[in-house]
């Protein structure tokens, strides 16, 4: 039989979605399931997204160009402006998702061998896209007891070595929902420029910040033009992850003349994908201004509820719509498991992601669980009173 690449045998599972076929045996044996696992939002996507698509007349779907839509990616610049990001629509490519505009990224600035620094925990692919492009991840470990604020930016000097090409952050992060502060990133921008490193920040999430705080992106950091690459996508904007339009941005002209080879080696983003996208871009402020009253009281909800749980540990997000909570079990995926497997209350249960996956250091995150907190009030109440009665009936049974 033919060998399968070391490459692809390295590759990580998703912590994601590797519970599916548990969840999905328990829904066969009659088990609803409350859906804590994935970012995929319950909130509408924009109806003038929608039409956009359904009301168009097309007759044959051609290939767009390979760095999207001209027209598209002018809209999208125009976007960014009101944002304080001051680019123009030949410093974006439009790719498929955020996850195609990392792997261009990696593809871009790295070589098999070199490494790049990311805080942990962190998305989860991250580590699948590095095992793509034979890259390393250095991790620098970031702490629950302190909300998952920047390490120490001494932490980060320490681990550069020839072979670093960029420190990788998610701001506002998944899977903490922490938000990086502007003079969190001026840190980092100091740094990068003494090493010469590209800094990469993945903000898809930068619409979702709470409690009277702003987004501050890599992007308007002036003296940042050489290295500065910005991550973002449609996905969780508009509540339309199944798009799957993301985009790369950078003012590097050298980098962005690279990455446009790997789209053209893709040939092009989705047609429609991009009609919809660019309709999105007309939706009304005040629709963020609802997501985001829902998403903040969910989160007031879910933090208050689990902090009620003796043993658990949670801190607060400020941003995305995740947090990382540290149960009293020794091993979470094993918990994990064990809700979807072994366990019902009243023919319920709740699916959680392992934060194991969000690290790359070995045996971090062992007790700890990613919930994103995409379900109305009441689901997210009856989600955590499962998870409480869960947890008595294993530490009983794993005594």
């Amino acid at each position: 039989m033919p060998s399968i690449s070391k490459k692809g045998q390295s590759m990580p599972e998703s912590p994601i979605r590797k519970l599916v076929p548990f969840a999905e045996e328990a829904k066969k044996r009659g088990v609803f399931v409350y859906h804590l696992n994935i970012g995929q939002p319950d909130i509408k996507t924009p109806q003038v997204a929608l039409d956009a698509v359904k009301n168009n007349d097309i007759e044959v779907l051609s290939y767009s160009r390979s760095e999207g839509s001209e027209q598209y990616r002018t809209k999208l610049s125009n976007y960014y402006k009101k944002h304080h990001i001051d680019v123009d629509y030949d410093d974006i490519i439009i790719t498929t998702g955020g996850s195609e505009a990392l792997l261009f990224t990696m593809g871009s600035i790295t070589d098999v061998g070199d490494e790049v620094i990311i805080p942990e925990p962190f998305y989860a692919n991250y580590n699948g896209f590095a095992t793509a492009s034979g890259v390393k991840v250095v991790p620098v470990i970031s702490s629950i007891d302190t909300a998952f604020a920047l390490p120490p930016i001494e932490e980060f000097e320490s681990l550069i070595t020839d072979k670093t090409k960029a420190i990788l952050i998610c701001n506002p992060g998944n899977p903490t929902g922490y938000l990086y502060s502007k003079e969190e990133i001026q840190k980092l921008k100091a740094l990068v420029l003494k090493h010469d490193l590209f800094l990469i920040a993945d903000e898809v999430y930068r619409e979702f910040v709470y409690d009277g705080l702003t987004h501050y992106s890599v992007m308007q950091e002036t003296g940042l033009e050489q290295h500065a690459i910005m991550i973002d996508s449609v996905s969780k904007r508009y509540s339309m992850c199944g798009a799957r339009i993301g985009c790369v941005v950078s003012k590097n002209k050298a980098f962005m003349q690279t990455a446009l080879k790997f789209a053209q080696a893709r040939l092009s983003p989705p047609t429609y994908a991009q009609i919809a996208s660019e309709a999105a871009l007309d939706t009304p402020d005040s629709y963020f201004e609802e997501v985001n009253t829902a998403y903040r009281e969910r989160r007031d909800i879910l933090v208050s509820e689990l902090q009620k749980i003796e043993g658990v540990k949670v801190s607060s997000p400020k941003g995305a719509f995740y947090c990382v909570v540290a149960l009293p079990v020794a091993n979470a995926d094993d918990f994990a498991k064990w809700l979807l497997q072994d366990f019902n209350d009243n023919n319920e249960t709740v699916m959680i992601a392992p934060a194991s996956g969000f690290y790359s250091t070995q045996g971090a995150g062992a007790n700890q669980v990613r919930i994103a907190y995409v379900l109305k009030k009441e689901d997210l109440i009856r989600a955590v009173e499962i998870i409480k009665i869960a947890l008595n009936q294993y530490k009983s049974n794993h005594l």
